[in-house]
């Protein structure tokens, strides 16, 4: 279910009006509440059907597509056409990934779960975002599928957004990665964003109670004796293996994944299209010569890490360049930091599907904190 409106896909049921963000969504919450088959149909025939060609991510790819075929012909595009081609060798397994991951979750995991783990008013609903965050293995890019989808699933705002700063740089993968370019210094980057992640989602909490942001509307309540194991115990029981099953299961999972395909991939091919323009056409020793460790070089980092950041793997390297070339450590972290809490297209995924306050308190709230801990270690280091 979206709080998105614009799709025409709703249900009344219980004098109360609801809006889905696809077929999918809609038959999976009226299976949940028994709503009777007859009102499922009505509302997918008053749904108005968009043809493919209006589809945005169909848009996005065929413009990105047309560009890359005109460099063939117009010299001056060919920078862009070997950037772009760059970037999705580097990123297009993360974004599968987190599709994939995401079509599981949404056919697998009841909304009761994450409501329960996720969506409590708690503190420690913070620290177990973060904690899922670090064991998921993917990028920025492909974490933001995984955010969308604890979203429709029933995480709560502020968890989401924990989730989702938390994953880019301090997941398992990275974190070896990491290591492996700046040795133990990596671990103030590490730390750093796990600080940033539940402070920014315990001041999100606040927030969320004093009604300055969006509350996620597809929130279950759950009794507080729920347990998870034993439905996932009882479910497991009941299941009973089959060619047939399989084939539904495999049905389930493609139709979890199309929906969020939907949902995301056209702001992640904006996103990919604008970071190849810039890593085209901006000069290279641009960023050296004005990313020194001085408060100047931060903002003037942070500026670039907000056109440019294209996905973790890919920031990893640059984000090491600069620091060799710099010595400056703080600059390296606001250039990996920087660039995911002022993602275009991350605040514009979470402006479309989660809400526009959360879109616009995210960096208001993180970029200070990226800045004075970018600030500290340029001192210490």
């Amino acid at each position: 279910m979206s709080v998105n409106e614009k799709t025409g896909l709703k249900l009344t049921q219980n004098r109360k009006t609801y809006f889905f963000c696809s077929k999918t969504c809609l038959e999976k919450f009226a299976g949940q509440n028994k709503t009777p088959k007859n009102v499922i149909q009505a509302a997918c025939l008053a749904a108005p059907t968009v043809p493919f060609y209006k589809n945005k991510t169909i848009i996005v790819a065929a413009v990105l597509t047309g560009l890359a075929l005109l460099s063939y012909v117009i010299p001056f595009l060919t920078a862009f056409r070997l950037s772009l081609f760059s970037y999705l060798k580097t990123i297009w397994w993360a974004i599968i990934l987190g599709l994939f991951l995401g079509g599981l979750l949404d056919y697998y995991v009841p909304r009761e779960y994450i409501s329960h783990i996720l969506a409590k008013p708690r503190k420690r609903t913070i620290f177990y975002s973060v904690i899922l965050g670090f064991f998921m293995s993917a990028c920025s890019h492909g974490i933001l599928a995984l955010s969308i989808e604890l979203h429709k699933k029933g995480a709560s705002n502020p968890g989401v957004v924990a989730f989702l700063l938390a994953s880019p740089w301090s997941n398992l993968t990275l974190t070896i990665m990491l290591l492996g370019f700046f040795g133990l210094k990596a671990l103030y980057i590490i730390f750093s964003a796990f600080l940033i992640a539940i402070v920014t989602g315990l001041i999100f909490q606040v927030l969320e109670k004093k009604n300055l942001i969006e509350k996620n509307k597809n929130i279950i309540e759950t009794e507080d004796d729920f347990s998870v194991l034993a439905d996932i115990r009882k479910r497991f029981k009941e299941y009973k293996f089959s060619a047939d099953s399989l084939k539904a299961d495999a049905k389930g999972i493609y139709a979890g994944t199309i929906t969020l395909a939907n949902m995301v991939l056209w702001w992640v091919l904006i996103g990919m299209g604008l970071a190849s323009l810039a890593g085209a056409y901006i000069p290279p020793n641009f960023f050296h010569d004005y990313m020194g460790p001085t408060v100047l070089g931060l903002f003037i980092t942070l500026g670039i890490a907000t056109i440019i950041e294209v996905c973790s793997e890919g920031s990893a390297p640059m984000a090491f360049e600069i620091f060799r070339q710099t010595g400056a450590l703080g600059n390296s972290f606001v250039f990996l930091m920087g660039g995911v809490v002022t993602d275009y297209t991350e605040i514009g995924l979470l402006w479309h599907n989660v809400g526009r306050r959360v879109a616009i308190w995210l960096p208001v709230i993180t970029v200070p904190q990226v800045i004075v801990l970018g600030f500290i270690a340029n001192k210490i280091f």
